[in-house]
C-alpha cells in the first residue's frame, strides 16, 4: 500500500512541476512527426524514446497491482509488443522506416511506434 501511495505522490509532484514549468497550453505543444524525428539528432530521438519508455513504466507499475486489460489500456499491448526492443532499436527502426517512406514524413512517431513496432511484435511475442 505504501509503494502505491509513494508513486501516486510522486505522479502528482511530477505533474504539477510539469504544469508549473510549462506556460505551453495542449494545442501548442506539436505532435511529434517524421518531419520532427529526420531532423532530431540521435540523442534528441533516444530522449523522445525513453521519455515514452518512462511513460509506459510509470503506467505498469501505477496498475501493478491490477494490471489494466488491453480494452482499457494500450500499455499492456504496447509492452508485449516492444517486448526485446531496445531503445537503440526502435531508433533504428524508425530511422529505416522514415528513410525508407520520405512521402510518409508527416506520420506521427507514436504511430509509426505503433504499426512498426508494436504490432508486428505483438504478432511475434503472442
Amino acid at each position: 500500500m505504501v509503494p502505491k501511495l509513494q508513486l501516486r505522490a510522486a505522479m502528482v509532484v511530477a505533474f504539477i512541476a510539469v504544469t508549473a514549468w510549462s506556460n505551453a497550453r495542449a494545442e501548442e505543444i506539436p505532435l511529434v512527426t517524421g518531419q520532427h524525428w529526420t531532423k532530431a539528432s540521435a540523442e534528441e530521438k533516444k530522449a523522445y524514446l525513453i521519455g515514452i519508455a518512462n511513460v509506459l513504466q510509470v503506467e505498469s507499475a501505477y496498475h501493478s497491482d491490477n494490471p489494466p486489460s488491453d480494452a482499457h489500456s494500450v500499455v499492456p499491448r504496447m509492452g508485449r509488443g516492444l517486448k526485446g526492443q531496445t531503445i537503440d532499436s526502435a531508433r533504428e527502426t524508425l530511422d529505416r522506416w522514415y528513410a525508407g517512406h520520405p512521402d510518409r514524413i508527416g506520420r506521427p512517431v507514436i504511430e509509426t511506434i505503433w504499426f512498426e513496432l508494436v504490432v508486428p511484435g505483438l504478432q511475434k511475442n503472442k
